[in-house]
């Protein structure tokens, strides 16, 4: 079973699913830095959605998607196909809803996302994300288990709900010249262009990616997606091999530049965010910053907001890219 409309999100559908999050997730708080607004020229402000609940962006898009499933959706339960940060949003969503939920999972996903996922009362089954196809195997267990499938990116509702905390952004920091937010699928880029366009129409959104995953900057300069093969990145929730079928459009006519950021830079990010910040940030939250930093896009002398779209680490893998 699918939700029942496929229809893209607009910024209606974004200000919907804000009123449906209200006082289910958190308004995270926007950060500043005196090092990094020195480091760059420019005036930073960092959302901070590593302190969401589950740790991750992926609650809001969760949540309101779950929200609307009819009771009969409900009764059957919830699948999803997730690294980590999916899968934890919609395993704690599903038991605030009171509804099953069965989460497909790279059996080398993080430790620690796996088992908060089983925490938050979801059954988990594995597979390898290098020879075998995840979507598949959801779209099998959903038909066999008639259980709705909520894929991690590239649901109108998903969209919508991750909209949200670039909607939050602009209303706690008008006038924003830039934002930069991280890319595996786009969902978090898509919702957050469409926030954008209606709420802050001057500020230039740029998407990042792994450099060794860039098949959203490839889809966007080939004017169609492009499929890669799994890219090999620490950033694990940016693993994905292309955009969404509703993402991509979105990002193709909205998105002011898609730049990338080496897993290098990425740790550097981490270590920034550790010592000088006092916060932790996953590698794949850490792009936006690292893509501000060592990207293409000259900031200096503007308002630049910088998505923190995760904190969810392993704490013996996060020690290790610190003491590298």
């Amino acid at each position: 079973m699918t939700l029942p409309s496929l229809t893209p999100p607009t910024f209606d559908d974004v200000a919907a699913a804000a009123h449906r999050l209200h006082g289910m997730a958190h308004r995270t708080p926007v950060l500043r830095s005196t090092s990094a607004d020195e480091m760059l020229g420019a005036q930073l402000f960092f959302k901070c959605e590593n302190l969401q609940r589950t740790g991750a962006f992926k609650f809001r898009g969760a949540f309101n998607a779950l929200a609307q499933f009819t009771d009969e959706q409900r009764e059957r339960g919830v699948l999803a196909f997730s690294a980590g940060n999916h899968a934890q949003a919609i395993a704690l969503s599903a038991r605030l809803l009171d509804m099953p939920a069965l989460i497909v999972m790279p059996e080398d996903a993080p430790a620690s996302k796996m088992a908060a996922t089983r925490e938050y009362g979801a059954q988990v089954v594995t597979y390898n994300r290098y020879t075998e196809d995840r979507e598949a195997i959801s779209r099998r267990l959903a038909l066999e288990r008639g259980m709705t499938l909520v894929p991690p990116f590239d649901h109108p509702h998903v969209i919508a709900g991750q909209g949200t905390s670039a909607l939050e952004f602009f209303e706690d920091v008008p006038d924003l010249d830039y934002l930069f937010v991280c890319v595996g699928g786009g969902g978090l880029l898509a919702g957050s262009l469409l926030a954008a366009e209606a709420r802050a129409p001057q500020c230039r959104v740029v998407g990042v990616e792994p450099a060794a995953g860039n098949d959203g900057q490839q889809s966007v300069r080939a004017g169609h997606v492009v499929r890669i093969p799994t890219p090999h990145t620490i950033a694990d929730g940016a693993q994905t091999q292309a955009l969404g079928d509703l993402t991509f459009p979105i990002i193709q006519r909205l998105a002011d530049d898609m730049v990338t950021a080496t897993d290098e830079a990425l740790v550097e990010a981490l270590r920034f965010f550790a010592e000088r910040m006092k916060i932790v940030v996953e590698p794949t939250g850490a792009l936006a910053f690292a893509g501000a930093r060592h990207g293409t896009v000259d900031v200096r002398g503007a308002r630049v907001g910088i998505m923190i779209s995760g904190g969810n680490v392993d704490l013996s893998r996060y020690a290790r890219f610190l003491a590298d």
